[in-house]
């Protein structure tokens, strides 16, 4: 089954100006035309359409969209882990600001508001649940060996400045060295 400009477009809620674009960069051409010169889309161009929203909604521009129509799954993935890891640096930058507007307005409503739990909230989470400080450094060595990168990020997303975070790292890692020599003697 072959199917219209409009019936395509209507299918993904895409302009009929989008899919005319994508036909002049080459990345969504139509399979044939039909006698009255419109263009016709084939199942298999619907399904490569598909793909190329999906990728869209990641943020990858039509340039690499391009690239990844044709490459191998490798390519693939490192592409998508090129781009989440681009997001995370964008989250990161972002609940910075907004780290230092809540610094700036000193207004406590527009935390809750925006469920951002702080350094010092979540400290005394914690020792409502019986932790102490012990606990919490083995908390954070923990953490750092199971997953560095996903240590600094929660770091990151407590509002803790970079100085901070590398004492906390550090302080983890020899916590973390220092249990290990234990499991050797």
């Amino acid at each position: 089954m072959d199917y219209s400009i409009s019936q395509v477009c209507k299918q993904f809620g895409l302009s009929r100006s989008t899919l005319l674009y994508y036909d002049t960069i080459g990345l969504l051409k139509p399979s044939s035309r039909r006698p009255n010169n419109y263009r016709s889309y084939s199942q298999e161009d619907v399904k490569q359409l598909e793909q190329i929203c999906k990728y869209r909604q990641t943020g990858v521009s039509l340039g690499e969209i391009k690239c990844l129509l044709t490459a191998s799954e490798g390519t693939i993935k490192d592409t998508l882990e090129k781009r989440l890891d681009e997001l995370n640096k964008e989250m990161n930058k972002i609940r910075n600001q907004q780290h230092l507007i809540l610094s700036l307005l000193k207004n406590g409503e527009l935390l809750k508001r925006l469920q951002i739990i702080e350094k010092d909230t979540l400290i005394e989470i914690l020792k409502l649940a019986g932790l102490n400080e012990d606990d919490m450094d083995r908390l954070h060595a923990k953490l750092e060996e199971m997953s560095p990168e996903g240590h600094q990020i929660f770091l990151e997303a407590l509002g803790i400045d970079k100085g901070e975070i590398m004492q906390i790292r550090e302080h983890a890692s020899s916590i973390k060295n220092e249990n290990n020599q234990e499991l050797i003697k």
